[in-house]
């Protein structure tokens, strides 16, 4: 009997896991004084910042953590595609080219468009208002904005570059990677690799290349290879059974940790963080209480509500953050968007659904 590693609610925990890494990064990180991440570049000086809040800790330590480390919830939502991309597509009928991406565009597309309506409504009414421009709007509609000049830029509100992102992976997916040898998944990994691993590590080029399907597709890919491992593969649409003690996944948790933080100051290592992400997001779902664990699902079921919603609250609440008080502000910023996720969701779910 084949044994899953993962169940439909520690998915659905992972999710939870990953936005709240990202809602809260994407408020600590728009701070001044606070450590910036090294996502899309590798910036030294990052580095240096996070190593000094690490050796002269202050109230402000879990601010600076949240915003250095909190955008590594996007590898995990890239597994987590990854894998259910596998376990939905390569377990029945084959599905035709575009009806896929026609489908999967117009999924994306219902969560982006209210995200956005409402978000635009919000900028134009509060202070620091975006130059919106028609042509990158229809690039964002359409989602190929990331692919040009300047994404960083252009790609207003920022979080929404992740829609680009994934359209292009379910592309890669669709073309080059459905119901193939797990090689080419292997092949693929290593050529995106190689395309960032020579780049100036603060340059536009790596920028760019980030901005796009060759930056994620290292935790994609581990996605699609994860659902294929057979006897112990993984099926997030029933209950699974834990395949390791507990001790082993704690054990797991503070080896990840350990990494990832060591593996940030290198930059060649720093490609590979994502991989020890997602070991150490799997092990805090395993070592989770089972109140704990209720609690992150929910979360995790309005995962796509968060994400689309988050930024509103932000430009709302940031200027707590910079006038007031960092922790003030970030407490009200949480409350906001929960509400606010519940309400975005209510409006997601009256479009309706796309038909494969």
């Amino acid at each position: 009997m084949k044994q899953e590693l993962l169940s439909r609610a520690e998915c659905t925990a992972m999710r939870g896991i990953a936005i709240l890494a990202i809602v809260l990064h994407n408020y600590c990180h728009f701070i001044g004084k606070i450590v910036k991440e090294n996502e899309y570049q590798f910036f030294t000086s990052n580095n240096d910042g996070l190593w000094r809040v690490l050796t002269n800790p202050d109230e402000l330590l879990p601010v600076h953590l949240l915003s250095y480390f909190g955008h590594y919830g996007v590898p995990v939502f890239l597994f987590l595609s990854g894998l259910g991309l596998v376990k939905k597509y390569e377990q029945g009928d084959k599905v035709a080219t575009l009806p896929f991406i026609r489908y999967n565009y117009l999924k994306l597309l219902r969560m982006l468009i209210v995200g956005f309506s409402l978000f635009i409504i919000v900028d134009i009414l509060t202070p620091g208002r975006f130059q919106f421009h028609w042509y990158n709007v229809v690039a964002q509609l359409l989602m190929y904005i990331n692919v040009l000049p300047t994404p960083d830029k252009i790609i207003w509100p920022g979080i929404y570059w992740f829609f680009g992102l994934m359209i292009q992976l379910y592309i890669v997916y669709r073309l080059f990677l459905y119901r193939q040898k797990n090689i080419w998944v292997i092949a693929l990994i290593a050529i995106c690799w190689l395309l960032q691993a020579f780049c100036d590590p603060e340059g536009e080029t790596l920028n760019r290349l980030r901005y796009n399907f060759i930056g994620g597709m290292l935790p994609f890919g581990l996605g699609i290879l994860f659902a294929r491992i057979p006897n112990v593969g993984t099926n997030c649409s029933h209950v699974g059974n834990k395949t390791f003690p507990r001790w082993e996944y704690f054990v797991a948790l503070l080896l990840s940790t350990t990494l990832i933080v060591a593996m940030s100051f290198w930059y060649h290592s720093w490609f590979f963080i994502p991989v020890f992400i997602i070991i150490g997001t799997i092990s805090l779902v395993k070592v989770m209480s089972k109140w704990m664990l209720s609690i992150i699902t929910w979360i995790g079921s309005i995962s796509a509500a968060m994400f689309v919603a988050h930024p509103i609250a932000r430009k709302l609440f940031i200027t707590v953050a910079w006038k007031q008080d960092i922790y003030d502000g970030l407490m009200l910023y949480i409350i906001a968007v929960i509400a606010l996720s519940w309400a975005v969701k209510q409006l997601i779910e009256r479009i309706p659904k796309p038909k494969l």
